[in-house]
């Protein structure tokens, strides 16, 4: 059973996640953040694209919990450019690094699958995933890799909370970058909820099947 796919992000009231160097910005109002951290403990594994890990070297972990208890930190990298030094090499947690076929880099410290011909089959992964006991995956960024999940039909529930601020340029990442859908089809989402978090809001959506 493929594991049930959240996406959660945080963006500015013009639609960006980060500013124009995109290195990561403060966002969420501490309300927010309080539900991120409960969001995180109650997931079974998080996953981030390569490009936040070189941008914003998360720990990908909830403080105050040991690493047994920790969510399995799991990057996308199919070329194998996450950096020896990254914390989500650490010991706070256990993590997954997921490649190419013909990428052969391995990281002490992290497990390495290899699933897609040039780059990672998403759909390969959630199996090996759901193989492996995880039921819920919590999808934190960065733009692209949101919108791959999108593309590929993945994602069940997309959580964003909207901050009160504005960081604006025309290369500042949004929540669903990359090439982006034909004009013809787009993804339909379902509003469930919507509400306030300190100075911003929190918008809840299913995604029609």
């Amino acid at each position: 059973m493929r594991p049930r796919v959240t996406v959660n992000c945080a963006m500015t009231a013009d639609g960006k996640l980060a500013g124009r160097s995109r290195k990561q910005v403060r966002i969420s109002s501490p309300e927010d953040m309080d539900r991120v951290k409960a969001l995180r403990a109650s997931s079974d594994a998080i996953l981030v694209g390569v490009g936040t890990v070189i941008a914003d070297d998360p720990h990908l972990t909830v403080k105050g919990l040991p690493p047994e208890r920790n969510p399995l930190r799991v990057v996308l990298d199919s070329r194998g450019r996450t950096p020896s030094s990254a914390r989500v090499l650490d010991d706070r947690s256990r993590t997954l690094i997921a490649t190419a076929d013909d990428c052969d880099r391995t990281w002490p410290g992290a497990e390495v699958v290899r699933c897609g011909a040039d780059m990672v089959d998403l759909a390969a992964l959630m199996d090996i995933l759901g193989e492996r006991g995880v039921r819920t995956l919590m999808v934190e960024g960065g733009g692209e890799t949101i919108f791959s999940f999108f593309q590929a039909g993945l994602v069940d529930r997309y959580l964003v909370f909207v901050g009160s601020q504005i960081v604006g340029g025309r290369n500042s990442p949004t929540p669903a970058d990359g090439d982006g859908l034909p004009d013809d089809r787009s993804i339909r989402l379902r509003l469930t909820d919507a509400e306030v978090l300190g100075d911003g809001v929190l918008l809840s959506y299913e995604v029609d099947a």
